[in-house]
């Protein structure tokens, strides 16, 4: 059975290195490190699952996640939002721009897994 290809976007290399060991061993990760680059990404490898950041230079993660669901090709992948930003306020905006769930840094590698597993239905 073939793995899931999940995109991880974020500004920061330690968290996406963080989030790469944490995803690798069960899952096919690619990278981008802004909101442009991930729609882009997005669009050419068709991952099953998208982490986005939220606070990003160029694009934020509200404007990409709004491109991305206005996309056929991405309308229906799952969109976790990850932010440092936790408040109710924040996070309906996020649900607003059309994302799955929502998860706030430090991330937490067993809430990420059970995060991930949800949203690609495992």
């Amino acid at each position: 059975m073939s793995r899931k290809k999940i995109l991880l976007v974020d500004d920061s290399e330690t968290v996406l290195m963080m989030e790469q060991m944490i995803l690798r061993k069960s899952y096919d990760v690619v990278t981008a490190k802004d909101g442009s680059a991930a729609v882009e990404r997005a669009l050419a490898e068709r991952p099953d699952l998208i982490l986005l950041d939220v606070i990003m230079p160029a694009m934020d993660g509200f404007e990409a996640c709004r491109r991305l669901r206005s996309e056929e090709a991405t309308r229906e992948t799952p969109i976790v939002l990850v932010t440092s930003r936790g408040e109710v306020s924040h996070r309906e905006e996020g649900f607003r721009c059309g994302c799955s769930d929502y998860i706030t840094k430090p991330i937490d590698s067993l809430e990420l897994l059970e995060k991930v597993k949800s949203c690609l239905g495992e």
